[in-house]
């Protein structure tokens, strides 16, 4: 598994879900995971019931066999001192420049600089080290923008990398570079089996490859129970009234003088198959275009009881299961 796993998708299609049980599937036998968010909502905090997640690495989940989740909520301004500090020194004189407005002034009119400084701080992480030359975390999932920007969002440094050809901000961007573009990297879409979602993972994984970026693995997400299948339906289609209602009937369902209720049962039953059967097709025509992609499929059911820190745990054993560990 690459090093930096980028989640994306539409909105809705619950990717800040799927990027936290990644990091708790890839945190299992002893691993330690940095989960990052880049959009300031706080999603993660909310999926780990825990407070607001400041500008710092703080633990705040463990795994199955005692690895360690860590997450981060960037902060573009704060990132952007990180930055002064580390390459021009200017820790005092940049804080003095934050008083003033000046950083959030920076962050808010030059273009891209705010992405720059999110998938900046995402990379250092990533190659990060300790003392003895080990890895400090064993991988880095970044909960990142939606699928309409994730191409724009990871290729920025490319475009600051050729606007500065010399000096640091050059050097920084094409370090960022070299990880987002190589074996280190995969960018994950989430979707779900409708007909919007897919298309527009349809488009992203196009424009992250013209792009030039590691298209890694597709999960569908909320994927619903299957009630019935093809031969079900086809029985549902083919079958009469009178018969179905002598079947329920004889199963004791619908009581009354000769099965009455139960041919009053048939119409609402017939209606509810006929709109499974419509939403079975339009889920396996979407899933036939996803597999069509020639990526990685990976399906997440939708939870009876909701989403809670127990669910997101149960999703995790999923995705370990389906070998994204």
């Amino acid at each position: 598994m690459s090093r930096l796993q980028v989640v994306s998708g539409k909105g809705g299609t619950g990717k800040t879900t799927v990027a936290a049980a990644l990091a708790l599937a890839l945190a299992t036998e002893g691993k330690r995971t940095l989960l990052v968010e880049v959009e300031g909502r706080q999603g993660i905090a909310q999926l780990f019931e825990t407070e607001a997640l400041p500008y710092e690495e703080r633990k705040i989940a463990v795994a199955p066999g005692g690895g360690e989740v860590y997450a981060l909520a960037i902060d573009p301004e704060l990132a952007l001192l990180d930055y002064l500090q580390m390459f021009y020194k200017l820790g005092g004189a940049g804080r003095a420049l934050k008083k003033l407005g000046a950083i959030d002034f920076a962050t808010t009119i030059a273009p891209g600089l705010r992405d720059v400084l999110l998938t900046g701080k995402a990379c250092e992480a990533v190659r990060r080290k300790d003392r003895s030359g080990q890895f400090i975390y064993d991988y880095v999932i970044m909960d990142a923008p939606p699928t309409g920007r994730i191409t724009r969002f990871l290729n920025v440094n490319d475009e600051v990398a050729g606007l500065a050809k010399i000096g640091p901000i050059h050097n920084q961007a094409q370090a960022v570079m070299r990880v987002l573009k190589s074996p280190e990297t995969a960018v994950h879409l989430v979707t779900l089996l409708e007909e919007m979602p897919v298309q527009e993972t349809v488009d992203g994984i196009a424009e992250l490859r013209a792009a030039r970026l590691p298209v890694g693995r597709i999960i569908v997400n909320m994927e619903r129970p299957q009630v019935l299948d093809a031969g079900d339906l086809e029985l549902v289609r083919t079958a009469s009234r009178t018969a179905l209602a002598r079947s329920l009937s004889s199963a004791g369902l619908g009581g009354g003088q000769r099965g009455q209720n139960a041919e009053r049962l048939v119409g609402p039953l017939l209606e509810q198959a006929e709109e499974y059967a419509e939403r079975y097709t339009l889920e396996e025509e979407q899933r036939s275009v996803l597999s069509e992609l020639g990526l990685p499929l990976h399906e997440l059911p939708m939870l009876a009881e909701g989403m809670d820190l127990a669910g997101l745990y149960e999703l995790a054993t999923e995705l370990r299961k389906q070998g994204m560990s």
